[in-house]
């Protein structure tokens, strides 16, 4: 029965739901130019005080995902030199789409992320 609440909230609020879901797509379309994780971000930042509950868990796991994949991204970046920067380099790039569609597919069930503070896929 909870679930079903959780999917009438999401059609209840639809403006949010598409601000939510093109971060996501703002996220994997940085794997091909790499500045629109910027923009996505300061959208979720932007947006996430005023949103429903369930939304907030979204906008808390792509704030997450962002500062994460950019940890991630300069210790890479910094120890490419080594193989273990190529290894960082090549699992952030797996990491950083498995949460995106991870997220996307949470969210276009009209469901709260169960575990927006996750490190790993989500």
């Amino acid at each position: 029965m909870a679930e079903a609440n959780i999917v009438s909230e999401a059609g209840d609020d639809a403006a949010e739901g598409r601000t939510a879901n093109l971060i996501y797509i703002l996220y994997l379309l940085n794997l091909i130019f790499g500045v629109t994780s910027f923009i996505g971000v300061i959208v979720a930042y932007i947006n996430k005080g005023d949103a429903p509950e369930w939304v907030q868990s979204h906008y808390r796991f792509q704030i997450r995902t962002f500062w994460i994949g950019l940890l991630l991204g300069v210790i890479g970046a910094v120890t490419a030199a080594f193989v273990v920067g190529i290894l960082i380099l090549a699992f952030l790039f797996i990491w950083w789409i498995a949460r995106c569609v991870t997220g996307m597919r949470y969210f276009s069930e009209g469901r709260a992320h169960p575990d927006p503070a996750s490190w790993m896929f989500g």
